[in-house]
């Protein structure tokens, strides 16, 4: 399974998200941000690939659906809700989208 992991800027959250799902074999996973200034750009080539899209917040589904409402078309897109104030890989971060996440797929302990 494909997921891919979108918040603004890719430097903290997704990228949070992705190094800590990318250690499990069965998901491939990939990050990306919806800023100009994001570390990797959300592009239509991310969407196309990913199975399940996780968002961090209404803004970043808000962004997606505007700038690539066809790419959308039969996608899955599940915002996280967690606000942009955790640093890259801080504990209680990895915790949340641990809990969160493992409610749509498994998440191994």
């Amino acid at each position: 399974m494909k997921l891919l992991f979108i918040c603004s800027r890719n430097r903290w959250r997704s990228l949070t998200a992705e190094k800590i799902f990318e250690q499990y074999n069965m998901y491939d996973v990939k990050s990306a941000g919806t800023e100009e200034n994001a570390r990797i750009k959300v592009t239509a080539g991310h969407i196309g690939w990913a199975d399940l899209i996780f968002v961090m917040e209404k803004k970043h589904e808000r962004r997606l659906k505007e700038k690539f409402s066809l790419d959308l078309n039969g996608k899955r897109v599940i915002r996280l809700d967690i606000e942009d104030e955790y640093r890259y890989m801080d504990e209680e971060l990895i915790e949340i989208l641990k809990t969160k996440v493992s409610e749509y797929i498994e998440v191994p302990e």
